[in-house]
């Protein structure tokens, strides 16, 4: 499975600059304010601090989570392919279509994927490695999983959980149940509703004992990177504001697709971007590239097909835009 829609390729194959199309294929937080870093000599000389104190502090306040069961990685990829590695289980079930990496860096054990749109209660085997997204992804949906955590556990299972799309609404974490299983790892990718996909910042969230089994390189991260992180995690009125604007600019998205007429189906969605189903996706796509405006084609998603497409929540003028090109 690819990740992403790669917008470098289309701009190369449109012959433009990347700037110049509409990514509608990113799930990225559209709200993304300037945030005031004042580059000194002290920043980019030093080595900054390996264990990284002050940006585990804001991680942990804003989480509300032990700085001792937080391990730091250059990028929530990065974090997956070591987390995975790190454990001795040889068998994987992934609940999918799922975030492509998690197959990628499970490459070497034997891989069992689990339908969640059919078979979500189907019974891994004793003492397999679990892998879940939610919000799940690319559709969207939040589950609530005390059932199948309540499987999971009784299995003793080693569970990873990918909450990277949660903060968007608040929706409920597992992170506090870290305290009552042992074996439950938390990722969390900051690039998402942080709006810093450039800042390679991710993070596995677990017991104490686990994370000091974690191995990561000394100063994986930059110390720009940290403290951009730091700040915007310190940053309420970002939270607030991010949370209200996606509120109101996902419902207009919505009003767009539907109206269209063009979509069998727009799936509900719990995060920053919305599933679509038509048979005519491929030419949806097409016209839309014609235009410079690209979305996610999902037909690289287990379960799914080229009918699929995936819009992300943006500005207004993006929106209209897309409404606009839909119209044609």
């Amino acid at each position: 499975m690819r990740h992403g829609a790669n917008i470098y390729k289309y701009a190369k194959k449109l012959e433009c600059k990347s700037n110049k199309i509409i990514d509608f294929s990113s799930n990225i937080n559209f709200y993304n304010p300037k945030t005031n870093i004042k580059l000194t000599n002290s920043l980019l000389v030093k080595y900054p601090n390996t264990n990284y104190p002050k940006l585990k502090k804001a991680i942990s306040k804003n989480y509300d989570i032990k700085t001792s069961q937080i391990a730091l990685f250059n990028g929530a990829t990065t974090a997956i392919v070591e987390l995975i590695k790190s454990l001795k289980q040889k068998r994987v079930y992934l609940y999918a279509p799922l975030y492509g990496e998690y197959e990628k860096a499970a490459k070497n054990k034997k891989i069992i994927k689990i339908n969640r749109f059919k078979n979500i209660y189907k019974k891994p085997k004793q003492n397999s490695i679990v892998i879940f997204v939610n919000p799940s992804t690319p559709d969207g949906k939040y589950y609530n999983l005390d059932k199948l955590f309540g499987m999971w556990k009784k299995k003793n299972c080693t569970i990873i959980c990918d909450e990277s799309f949660l903060e968007f609404e608040s929706l409920k974490s597992l992170r506090d149940q870290i305290k009552t299983y042992k074996k439950l790892y938390i990722l969390q990718s900051f690039s998402k509703f942080y709006g810093c996909a450039g800042v390679r910042i991710g993070a596995v969230f677990s017991d104490k004992t686990n994370i000091k089994k974690l191995k990561t390189p000394l100063w994986n991260i930059s110390a720009f990177d940290a403290l951009f992180l730091k700040l915007r995690l310190k940053d309420k009125h970002f939270k607030k504001l991010s949370k209200q604007l996606h509120k109101k600019q996902k419902q207009q998205l919505y009003k767009i697709l539907k109206k269209s007429n063009l979509f069998d189906k727009i799936y509900k969605s719990d995060t920053n971007f919305m599933l679509t189903k038509s048979k005519k996706a491929k030419k949806i796509f097409n016209h839309l590239l014609k235009h410079k405006i690209l979305t996610r084609d999902c037909a690289s998603f287990d379960f799914l097909s080229s009918h699929y497409l995936r819009f992300g929540v943006k500005n207004t003028n993006k929106h209209n835009k897309l409404k606009l090109t839909l119209s044609k």
